[in-house]
């Protein structure tokens, strides 16, 4: 593993929509490859004091959204790591263009029955407290995944172990850096 960490040179960000798996699949992933990692909405809790789901209730989503966008403009700019995003950091243009710039973006691509399951097992998401968490995944699949397209490669992380969704991102991380390598 080390030959691919020696040739990686900007972080590895993981995008996709709440329950894709970003967070268990990039502490998985950091530590298969020997990198740190940080979870964005984690590292905003401990910065304000209050969860995310708190600044969100509190501050709402444009003011959550701001400050989520300043935190991944600092974390890319150091060491080569893993970072797991909130579901809503790539569909900001200008985030999604830094990180696109500036990072190797993997988007964790799940079917809505997966992430509907994988979300009903704990009240944290602000977005899904509307009586309808599973119409409100698949209207955000459907709105988002245009802007998730972009990310610099595509993974389909379904009910599986997340094993094999690290060894399927380890994988693609090689063929883009193959790609990327060639004039």
């Amino acid at each position: 593993m080390g030959k691919l960490t020696d040739r990686l040179d900007r972080p590895i960000v993981l995008v996709g929509l709440m329950g894709a798996g970003k967070s268990t699949v990039g502490r998985r992933l950091a530590k298969r490859l020997g990198l740190p990692f940080i979870d964005t909405d984690a590292a905003i809790a401990d910065a304000a004091g209050y969860s995310a789901a708190e600044i969100f209730d509190r501050y709402g989503e444009a003011d959550f959204r701001d400050g989520e966008r300043r935190l991944v403009a600092r974390l890319i700019d150091d060491e080569v790591k893993v970072i797991a995003t909130g579901g809503g950091v790539f569909v900001d243009p200008r985030t999604r263009k830094l990180l696109n710039e500036r990072a190797i973006t993997v988007w964790l691509d799940a079917p809505v029955d997966v992430l509907a399951d994988r979300t009903a097992r704990r009240d944290t998401r602000p977005l899904l407290r509307n009586g309808d968490p599973k119409g409100t995944l698949e209207r955000l699949a459907k709105d988002r995944g245009p802007s998730y397209a972009e990310a610099h490669i595509r993974i389909t992380s379904g009910a599986g172990a997340h094993h094999d969704v690290v060894e399927s991102i380890v994988s693609a991380l090689e063929s883009h850096l193959d790609g990327a390598a060639k004039p």
